[in-house]
């Protein structure tokens, strides 16, 4: 059987605005065609919305973005990508 992988990354950013300018910034350093999606992540036991971290997720179905450049473009915004 033969089908199409669901690859995904996840960046963790610290704040919306980095994570709305990474997500941004990904089309033009990586070539990505579809837009990445932004999550609000709210630390465990936090309603405060200061807490949160903010998730951008991408797919990658051809298995084409290098985990450790999308590791250092992350970092950029002081943030990291999530191993799966």
């Amino acid at each position: 059987m033969t089908g199409v992988s669901d690859v995904r990354h996840v960046l963790v950013l610290p704040d919306r605005d980095a994570a709305e300018e990474a997500a941004e910034a990904l089309g033009e350093r990586f070539g990505i065609d579809e837009e990445p999606r932004l999550v609000r992540d709210a630390l465990a036991g936090e309603d405060d919305a200061e807490d949160a971290q903010w998730l951008v997720v991408l797919r990658d179905e051809g298995e084409r973005l290098d985990p450790a450049e999308l590791d250092e473009f992350a970092s950029r915004w002081d943030g990291w990508r999530e191993e799966p």
